[in-house]
């Protein structure tokens, strides 16, 4: 495959974060297939595991503006999409769904979503609790996963609440049993 920023290279595939990809090794872009984003998200750091991937989540918010890099895989001009609220830019194709990510644009996704983790189990808990019950049983993954999802939230709540509020937890275990 040819790298999308057009080095003369070919992309090698490599092993990341269990998950293989295509990477170019003169500009140290990374080309995940369809779902390996989200595989490798999930494999980086489990307590993510239940926010979802979803590039085209809030259709209000995305703007997508044309790019000059074409799909390794299909050669297609790829489209530039703004991912959520944070400041990465991917590099998305609309036909195979594949994701060019240029060298450490991950890693800014992985501390944008950690970020987005902490506010949302803390500000948002009984939303999210919802959301993940009902994906449970609606997808988009499979029923084990969403079910992990689901008590990954339920457990990162009981953390943090803990962390936060150490004198209502202390009131809270002192309760008679």
């Amino acid at each position: 495959m040819n790298c999308p920023n057009n080095h003369k290279e070919l992309m090698q595939k490599i092993l990341f974060h269990q998950v293989e990809v295509d990477y170019c090794p003169e500009c140290l872009g990374i080309w995940f297939d369809y779902d390996e984003l989200r595989l490798a998200k999930d494999e980086k750091d489990e307590q993510l595991n239940w926010l979802d991937f979803d590039v085209w989540r809030d259709k209000g918010k995305f703007v997508v503006s044309p790019s000059d890099k074409r799909c390794p895989k299909c050669r297609i001009p790829l489209v530039e999409v703004a991912y959520d609220n944070s400041k990465v830019k991917i590099d998305y194709c609309k036909n195979c769904k594949g994701i060019w990510l240029d060298r450490g644009e991950f890693k800014q996704i992985v501390v944008y979503l950690k970020q987005k983790s902490d506010y949302e189990i803390l500000h948002h808990y009984a939303k999210n609790l919802a959301v993940q019950l009902w994906e449970v049983f609606t997808g988009p993954e499979k029923f084990r996963s969403e079910l992990e999802d689901f008590l990954m939230v339920v457990k990162l709540f009981n953390y943090k609440f803990v962390v936060q509020h150490p004198v209502l937890n202390a009131m809270i275990e002192d309760l008679p049993k």
